[in-house]
């Protein structure tokens, strides 16, 4: 079992930026990749970015340039820094962390991002 703890998000104006944090605790020591997913209302769960244990990040174009994913894996956390924010990006972000090659997946509780002037 991973537990999965969000924070971070917030309201913040068009061009701001946020960063937010997940914390794992657990069976740490099984997670593959860690991945940053958004909801935005009437809309399906995407995938933001996510990294690998090696470090290996992939991205969704709309974000690219703008988002970094890191990961701290002594401090067993994610982090996505979101820079010049749109208010498209505004959404519920959840954490997502993959155990045993997708076998199993573990969600956090979400977190609200917010950009609107």
């Amino acid at each position: 079992q991973v537990q999965l703890v969000e924070s971070g998000g917030g309201l913040v104006q068009p061009g701001g930026s946020l960063r937010l944090s997940c914390a794992a605790s657990g069976s740490v020591f099984s997670i593959d990749a860690m991945a940053w997913y958004r909801q935005a209302p009437g809309k399906e769960r995407e995938l933001v970015a996510s990294i690998s244990r090696g470090g290996s990040t992939v991205y969704v174009h709309s974000v690219q340039g703008r988002f970094t994913i890191s990961r701290d894996n002594a401090k067993n956390t994610v982090h996505l820094q979101m820079n010049s924010l749109k208010p498209e990006d505004t959404a519920v972000y959840y954490c997502k962390a993959v155990v045993l090659s997708g076998k199993y997946n573990y969600w956090g509780q979400g977190t609200q991002v917010t950009v609107s002037s």
